[in-house]
């Protein structure tokens, strides 16, 4: 920690309660003296600004810090963000398969459901169902609807971040511009009684990019993930924050248009995207037209991992022609790590990748690149809503106005 004041939006020696709480979470100043050191704020006024935050119920006292004086004396009591204060409800949902859970504020799972949710039922069953799931997740828990701070919720389209609503989604039937915030909300208080709390909605892709890069690599600054299901789709993650283009469309490289799929009719309607020759949509179509039972992504996911010969070759290939289409998308970002996520990323299809991926890309662009597959493995995309809802509730600027709100 330098003697320099931190950079906030309020000039030197005027960070709020709120940055002073970012500035403890971030792990940058865990002590009264180093959040002074940091801020250019006085002993009085630090104080101040913190009992806010303890009054508030989100920062406590941990253990004692190392002596810093040579003469020795009281170790610096460190402070820590309470994450127990409080819980966050995640959702992902996937075109037939849905996962939900309950979080600590840290990210720790505490309770998870998954089981069948078909996205072509439409959005009011699908979020009602969400609603119902949440209530029996709470019971588990043993804590009340009053401890949930918000809700994240994953869903395979694109969507606007401002408004909460898909964007015509290709694989969303009748959930273009639906109102899921509020549909959410009204199931959640159904059944659990909870009052209304901010609901978050980002695309599948980005929140399992987010949670990757965050618990895995968080010293990442171009991190992408590529998930592969019955559709394909990336998430990128710059500095710390998701890249999401200027209306929610970024990483929709599913739909860029490859040669060997001019004849491929994609759900979005269009020939030749990638999506309707590489996704596990496509690869499970092509296994149906030779006899072999499959009709999505997840299908094609359980016959690999049984090692029938037909899936195992048919996802190579999908491999080889996304990492065709990978070698631009690392040219253009440089990013230190791919990872690839989905029902098709198995051993089979990296390897297609990485054949296609190294032979197209200049040398520069792969010299210092990690091609990887998930982590998180199914949970990635909750992990990632979670930290999504913790991210926006506790913003410097937010921080301040739930302070208001709670008249601390």
């Amino acid at each position: 920690m330098t003697g320099r004041p931190v950079r906030t939006g309020r000039g030197a020696g005027q960070a709020s309660a709120g940055e002073l709480l970012e500035l403890v979470r971030s792990r940058r100043a865990v002590t009264r003296g180093a959040l002074q050191q940091a801020t250019g704020l006085s002993r009085a006024t630090v104080g101040q600004r913190l009992d806010r935050l303890f009054r508030a119920g989100w920062l406590r006292e941990g253990a004692g810090g190392p002596v810093d004086s040579p003469l020795g004396g009281r170790p610096s009591i460190t402070l820590e963000f309470d994450d127990e204060h409080a819980m966050v409800l995640a959702a992902d949902l996937d075109t037939r398969h849905a996962r939900a859970a309950v979080l600590s504020l840290s990210g720790e799972i505490l309770a998870e459901h998954s089981g069948t949710l078909v996205i072509d039922d439409g959005p009011d069953l699908v979020l009602g169902e969400l609603g119902r799931w949440f209530g029996e997740l709470l019971e588990k828990t043993g804590r009340g609807s009053e401890s949930v701070c918000g809700v994240g919720l994953a869903v395979p389209g694109p969507v606007d971040t401002e408004t909460g609503r898909v964007v015509q989604p290709p694989i969303m039937p009748g959930w273009d511009g639906y109102d899921i915030r509020s549909r959410l909300a009204r199931a959640l208080a159904e059944h659990t009684g909870a009052a209304e709390v901010p609901v978050l909605v980002d695309n599948d892709a980005n929140l399992m990019a987010y949670g990757e890069q965050r618990t895995g690599y968080p010293d990442c600054s171009a991190f992408v993930l590529v998930k592969v299901s019955t559709g394909i789709g990336a998430g990128v993650v710059v500095d710390g924050a998701v890249f999401r283009g200027i209306d929610g469309g970024a990483g929709d490289i599913g739909h860029i248009r490859v040669p060997e799929g001019a004849q491929a009719l994609c759900r979005c309607g269009s020939y030749g995207c990638l999506a309707a020759v590489a996704s596990g949509g496509a690869v499970a179509r092509r296994l149906a037209e030779t006899g072999v039972p499959a009709a999505s992504g997840s299908d094609v996911r359980d016959l690999l991992a049984s090692g029938h010969p037909d899936a195992v070759g048919l996802a190579r290939e999908a491999g080889r022609r996304v990492g065709d289409v990978l070698a631009t998308v690392v040219t253009l970002l440089n990013p230190g790590v791919l990872m690839i996520a989905g029902d098709l990323a198995g051993t089979a299809f990296l390897t297609g990748v990485r054949e296609l991926l190294y032979q197209r890309a200049l040398p520069r662009s792969t010299a210092h690149l990690d091609v990887v597959t998930s982590r998180l493995g199914e949970r990635s995309g909750l992990v990632g809503a979670g930290a999504m809802v913790v991210e926006h509730l506790y913003a410097p600027e937010r921080v301040e106005e739930r302070l208001r709100a709670l008249g601390v």
